[in-house]
């Protein structure tokens, strides 16, 4: 293209910036949603700017009233929640007191909330680039925000979506960056120190074949339960070497990680995601209780019950959790793989490389200062004290937080997983990887194996390989935000959400739960907008029945552990996914080929989860009876379709 098209073209979109029509809104009287989506409710905000009562009255465009109110003289605010089908109902006219104020907010209909997530998946399978479809999704979305203007949604790709995402303090983002980075910079220093080398000889005469190696990294990562994240960056980071030197191919390596991490955390009572499951279906079961009326025997069962109790009962149905771990392990102890893991392993196991040729890795470790320093001589316990340091000061962390959070007069009855449940993860998180670079560093200078400033070079090259997960974590929030402002759950839950007969209430919740995580890459909001929708819901449809009673299975228990199971699942095979995204940086994968190469693996464990375990509970199967049949079937598949890229003689011993 011609220089002197491109300056037209630039032009162009400056005059479409300056003269596209501006959203006419009083915000000091009105606050507005970003956009509006067809169909799905939003609200307005309506502040009382006056010492006297204020009667307001929201109309369509063809003056039909939709919504009225008093605003009291203490009432500053108050919400109204609206539903607008068509774009013929823009602009709003808000009449408060004698002032009236024309909004014109942008509006796109339902379907497009999904436009940007798919659009950004699709093409980052297809063009195998990530940042680049992660950005264009982000751009799609803020195009709806902007009002279809392509300059601004380009500005509010960075000032509305990338920065806040990067700078998001309560959603833990920017803590999870900075934890990164440090336990990123500890493995930089612990390289370079010889710890990870002698960790690798230390556990070499363990691990000393492939199948060894796998069990081991499953073995790790069931050993991580307090927390995802520090789960996949921990268990990814000391094991990386240990695999390289087995020959297990980076892709493996990657889905041990990815696939033990979030189902350890969601399953174990001790871990960062209990307390948050706990309150969630203490909502759900509340408002379940509310629509059927005080009297009704099943809603003083659910006032009744404990949540603790319901999680608990809740762990033998969360099937695609289970069985997601149990056939990690067969992998690993039956050696066999299939599909596109099955190549990587034999491509890996034959010498051709740890990862595809042409393979962009979310973690760099080629630089020189990642080398044991030359003289040095390899201790494990250079890289065991910092890494047990950070293990210790994140328990210790969530224990105090805990108890903290915790009143005065319950602190006596607390359990140790009331105390996890409600602990402060991100800050705790942050504690124990600092402890872990100050002792990294004490470490080698004490021994005199690195200076001071040699120690703060190599913890700097290891924060510097972060980097490339740091874009993509801030792309994969954004989007994420993206897919929030435009309601894409909200969406799927209302599409999906149709009746249908009993039995198929946990198969549908499990579906829905995962296109929602799929599309969103978070399991933890997925969790929060279903698991309020979907109690009451099945309730309403008679599927409360036999709910704690006896011991007995219900449906609604079901429904519960699919919301639980299905958001994992998705977590599991989004591209978007933290987890994901995390599991590949640690273990030094190519993200896209990570995912790719976990797909087949998650979708097989899925059918087996909905087929005989959301179906055939559901039918009357004991749960029992459909996990074993899950693994007899995982075994089989392996056995028949599985093939071997390595023996298990001894590997020759091999230096960084």
């Amino acid at each position: 293209m011609r220089p002197s098209i491109i300056f037209y073209l630039f032009l162009l979109a400056i005059s479409v910036s300056v003269y596209a029509p501006k959203i006419i809104s009083a915000q000091d009287v009105i606050n507005t949603p970003k956009v509006v989506m067809g169909g799905l409710p939003f609200t307005l905000d309506i502040i009382n700017g006056s010492e006297n009562p204020l009667q307001y009255e929201i109309l369509d465009a063809q003056e039909i009233p939709i919504g009225s109110g008093l605003l009291s003289p203490d009432q500053t605010t108050t919400t109204t929640e609206l539903v607008i089908s068509n774009k013929e109902s823009l602009p709003l006219k808000v009449i408060v007191g004698n002032n009236s104020h024309y909004i014109s907010l942008s509006y796109a209909p339902g379907w497009f909330s999904l436009v940007p997530p798919l659009v950004a998946i699709s093409l980052a399978i297809l063009l195998q680039e990530v940042i680049i479809s992660l950005l264009i999704g982000i751009w799609l979305g803020a195009l709806a925000v902007a009002g279809y203007n392509p300059l601004s949604a380009l500005w509010r790709t960075i000032d509305t979506y990338a920065v806040p995402a990067l700078g998001d303090v309560e959603g833990g983002h920017t803590q999870i960056i900075v934890f990164s980075l440090l336990l990123s910079g500890m493995v930089g220093i612990i390289a370079r120190n010889g710890g990870t080398q002698g960790i690798v000889d230390a556990v070499s005469p363990l691990a000393n074949t492939s199948k060894r190696g796998k069990i081991a990294t499953w073995l790790a990562g069931m050993a991580i339960f307090f927390d995802d994240y520090a789960n996949a960056l921990i268990v990814g980071n000391t094991m990386r070497p240990i695999t390289d030197h087995l020959k297990i191919s980076r892709e493996k390596l990657a889905y041990i990680v990815d696939t033990t991490a979030a189902p350890v955390a969601a399953l174990v009572p001790i871990s960062t995601w209990v307390g948050y499951e706990i309150s969630l279906i203490a909502d759900g079961m509340r408002i379940a209780a509310e629509q059927i009326g005080t009297e009704a025997t099943l809603a003083m069962t659910l006032t009744s019950v404990s949540p603790f109790a319901v999680f608990i009962t809740s762990i033998p149905y969360r099937f695609y959790a289970l069985l997601a771990l149990s056939f990690v392990f067969l992998t690993s102890v039956m050696n066999r793989d299939f599909g596109p893991m099955a190549r990587a392993e034999k491509r890996s196991a034959s010498g051709s490389g740890l990862y595809r040729k042409d393979a962009s890795l979310a973690m760099d470790t080629s630089d020189p200062l990642f080398k044991q320093v030359d003289g040095s001589i390899p201790k494990w316990y250079n890289a065991g004290i910092p890494i047990l340091t950070v293990i210790i000061t994140v328990l210790i962390g969530l224990y105090t937080t805990g108890r903290a959070s915790i009143s005065t007069d319950k602190i006596s009855q607390a359990t140790l997983m009331d105390i996890f449940g409600a602990s402060d993860p991100f800050d705790t998180l942050l504690w124990g990887s600092l402890a872990g670079c100050i002792v990294a560093i004490f470490l080698s200078v004490s021994q005199r194996i690195l200076n001071l400033k040699e120690s703060l070079d190599a913890w700097l090259t290891g924060m510097k390989s972060m980097l490339m997960a740091v874009v993509i974590l801030t792309m994969a929030w954004s989007l994420g935000q993206i897919t929030k402002d435009l309601g894409t759950a909200e969406y799927l839950a209302q599409v999906l959400s149709d009746t249908i007969p009993i039995e198929f209430i946990p198969m549908l919740v499990f579906l829905t739960s995962a296109f929602i995580a799929f599309a969103t890459g978070t399991a933890w909001a997925t969790m929060a907008i279903l698991i309020p929708l979907v109690i009451p819901l099945t309730v309403s449809l008679g599927g409360g029945y036999g709910f704690m009673i006896d011991g007995e299975y219900s449906i609604l228990m079901g429904s519960i552990s699919s919301v639980l199971a299905g958001a994992i699942f998705g977590d599991h095979c989004s591209p978007i996914s933290d987890t994901t995204v995390l599991s590949s940086t640690a273990t030094g994968c190519d993200h896209l080929d990570h995912v790719k190469t976990q797909l087949p693996y998650a979708i097989l464990v899925a059918i087996l989860s909905i087929i005989i375990g959301d179906l055939g509970t559901a039918m009357g199967l004991p749960v029992w009876a459909a996990l074993l049949i899950g693994i007899v079937v995982l075994v089989g598949s392996l056995v028949f379709w599985g093939t071997s890229a390595s023996s298990d003689d001894v590997k020759p011993k091999i230096t960084l």
